[in-house]
């Protein structure tokens, strides 16, 4: 009777738009919840510098490099504030780290697809952070203090992450007809894949209802994709690319664009494992990790001193 009581008021707080803090009592399954979908969220955020990483040093302009420098800093920074946000859930970021190495935690099935061209950056940042703000814009609202407010900053650099993309594609439509073209090509390579970004359809998602009722989410993934797609039309057709789907059309009567089915098997191929760089971008991560090994024993060793230091003192 105890846990049906505070289980009651747990609920009766969320449906009062009061934010759950970290001493605050939470089901079990709430915590879980939370832990792997922040979780999930850091990892994409660290995994996604790398495809963007791979274009630092050849940038077409001492500007554009840095810009994307900047944005490649904005997106650890964010990984930063998604494992802290995690870690007022009893999880340490060790132990989130190793359920990344071994597979247990998953990352976004979009970071494993390469970044062919220069013009890959622009879709990046226009498609992926693009997708990533209709999502992380609806997050600021989420019913765990820590995420809610850690999502204020994180879209309000994102924003700057999807209009730096923008310009990249801009220019390049409206520059030769190479650069459109290969403008274009990038368009239809990461079109369909920013689309499962929102996941796998409501009725299909094993997550979608406690998330809605306990407000972690306050729309669902078709919602989000629908948005996504409105935005985005009419953003590509401002400066002269085509979505590369030959379903897409205006439904009047609807206020929305319909639209062609997404191939769920290569979603749920990269989903588990098997996408074009899964392999490559784990190995590096791991790699990279295991590297940075020493830097990590060293500042705890330091700290370990001043905190020596001030006992005696």
């Amino acid at each position: 009777m105890e846990e049906l009581d505070k289980l009651q008021q747990f609920q009766q707080k969320i449906d009062a738009e009061k934010k759950i803090e970290p001493k605050d009592w939470m089901p079990e399954d709430y915590r879980k919840h939370l832990i792997r979908q922040i979780s999930q969220h850091a990892h994409s955020e660290v995994i996604g510098m790398q495809p963007e990483g791979n274009w630092i040093t050849r940038a077409p302009s001492l500007r554009s490099k840095i810009i994307l420098l900047a944005k490649i800093q904005d997106e650890a920074g964010h990984g930063l504030y998604l494992y802290s946000a995690a870690e007022t859930l009893g999880i340490s970021r060790e132990e989130m780290i190793n359920q990344l190495h071994t597979g247990k935690a998953k990352y976004s099935s979009i970071f494993n697809y390469p970044s062919l061209t220069w013009a890959d950056i622009g879709a990046i940042g226009w498609l992926v952070d693009g997708a990533a703000i209709v999502n992380q814009v609806s997050l600021q609202r989420t019913s765990y203090g820590p995420y809610s407010r850690a999502m204020i900053k994180i879209c309000m650099e994102e924003s700057f992450h999807q209009r730096q993309g923008y310009e990249i594609m801009a220019k390049m439509a409206q520059g030769t007809p190479e650069q459109k073209e290969m403008a274009q090509d990038a368009l239809n390579r990461w079109w369909w894949p920013s689309l499962m970004m929102f996941g796998p359809h409501d009725n299909e998602s094993a997550h979608t209802g406690n998330a809605m009722k306990w407000k972690i989410k306050r729309e669902t993934n078709d919602e989000l994709r629908q948005k996504f797609i409105d935005k985005t039309v009419q953003q590509a057709e401002v400066i002269g690319l085509t979505i590369p789907d030959p379903d897409l059309k205006w439904n009047e009567e609807r206020g929305h664009y319909d639209f062609g089915e997404i191939d769920w098997e290569e979603f749920w191929r990269v989903v588990n494992g098997n996408g074009p760089c899964n392999k490559k971008r784990l190995n590096h991560h791991k790699k990279v990790h295991e590297e940075g090994r020493w830097v990590r024993e060293a500042a705890a060793a330091y700290a370990k001193k001043q905190k020596n230091k001030q006992i005696a003192a």
